[in-house]
């Protein structure tokens, strides 16, 4: 396998990668994360949402995602600071216990935005948790996916 990571120059040593060369191109990725919440959190919602104490769930979740994608780059060492173009964020209520996150990210840019699809999913999943742990924490994030990818050299279908 002639594959290396990117983030190491020769000597093994980390860096980032310099995207200078390369031509800007309309880049989008949209992540899912999927959440089980229990029949005792959902039963309380009332059309779509949940007001607690600490305010409406989802719709302060997705303002958390929001700012997550914003910061990616602040949080995840290796990720460069990107203009985005837009975010949107939707959270449903998909069973009697279960809810899923899908974030989708797109800019005009040298670099993918798969992270920040990822981060703004994961965000948008712990801010659920944190707004509903009062009722129950036996929450679970089960799972935080790439779902689609376009732009640059690769494109990603996978939902």
């Amino acid at each position: 396998m002639s594959e290396k990571f990117t983030h190491l120059d020769d000597k093994n040593q980390p860096k980032m990668v310099n995207v200078g060369d390369k031509k800007v191109t309309k880049r989008i990725a949209t992540a899912k994360a999927e959440m089980f919440l229990g029949k005792e959190i959902i039963s309380l919602f009332n059309d779509e949402e949940l007001s607690t104490k600490k305010g409406p769930v989802f719709q302060t979740a997705i303002i958390a995602g929001i700012q997550a994608v914003k910061k990616t780059s602040d949080l995840i060492p290796m990720c460069h600071p990107l203009i985005i173009n837009g975010v949107e964020i939707n959270i449903e209520v998909i069973d009697i216990e279960n809810i899923e996150i899908i974030c989708k990210v797109e800019i005009d840019g040298k670099t993918g935005v798969e992270m920040e699809a990822l981060t703004g999913a994961s965000i948008a999943a712990l801010t659920v948790y944190d707004m509903c742990k009062a009722i129950s924490q036996k929450m679970i994030i089960k799972e935080v996916k790439l779902i689609n990818k376009s732009g640059g050299k690769s494109t990603i279908l996978n939902n």
